[in-house]
């Protein structure tokens, strides 16, 4: 029978994870955004050999489990290098490089939906390139892939309980903590769900009101 009396004053500890999730969503997040620019700017560049580097990251991050991803980092570039990372850190550049590529395909669906005669006018001005992006493209752009871009978030939101396996001290990790301790797991990993759950229908909300906020504006 489930009894959540039983891990009731573990409750806080748990949910000191919160914190620790939302610094590696919201960091991952950003730098993924960035790295997603910059790929997405390869991809539809006239030089060939650019356009492939910049597929062949989206390929390979994309083709690959991100807990294989977070596992390479974590425990085998060490063995390489003889750097050895914390699992936060780990964490951060797993996500940032797995969420870039993700994010440079929606960059690149919304910078192709733009209006073509927009580059052939900035063209037409002489615009330097990568000015025609960041100062004309990008801002139309944005505002139609924002919605996607806050599912991104919300699939970041999720995904982080991976970081639970190289030890984070995420809301995952916490509920494990207090399984071992008190040797029951059922109750604490279903609180976490909980958590975790509430987590993404507050994003999802969020992304709702900023989908309408969008269609208002358009």
């Amino acid at each position: 029978m489930i009894d959540f009396t039983k891990i009731q004053d573990s409750i806080p500890y748990i949910l000191q994870g919160i914190p620790v999730l939302f610094q590696v969503v919201v960091v991952a997040a950003i730098a993924g955004m960035l790295i997603g620019i910059v790929v997405a700017a390869l991809k539809i560049t006239k030089n060939g050999f650019v356009r492939f580097i910049g597929h062949a990251y989206t390929a390979v991050f994309r083709g690959t489990p991100l807990i294989l991803q977070l596992a390479i980092i974590h425990f085998g570039l060490p063995q390489l290098t003889g750097y050895v990372t914390t699992g936060y850190q780990s964490a951060i550049i797993a996500f940032s490089l797995n969420s870039g590529a993700y994010i440079s395909e929606i960059i690149r669906a919304g910078i192709q939906a733009v209006d073509r005669g927009q580059w052939e006018a900035a063209d037409a001005l002489g615009i330097p390139y990568m000015k025609q992006l960041r100062s004309i493209i990008l801002p139309q752009a944005f505002k139609n892939i924002l919605p996607a871009l806050m599912n991104e978030m919300i699939t970041l939101t999720k995904e982080s309980a991976l970081i639970s396996t190289v030890g984070v001290l995420d809301v995952m990790r916490r509920a494990q903590v207090v399984g071992g301790e008190k040797a029951l797991y059922f109750e604490p990993l279903l609180f976490a769900g909980f958590v975790y759950f509430v987590l993404v229908m507050g994003l999802s909300l969020i992304g709702q009101q900023v989908e309408k906020a969008m269609r208002k504006s358009g």
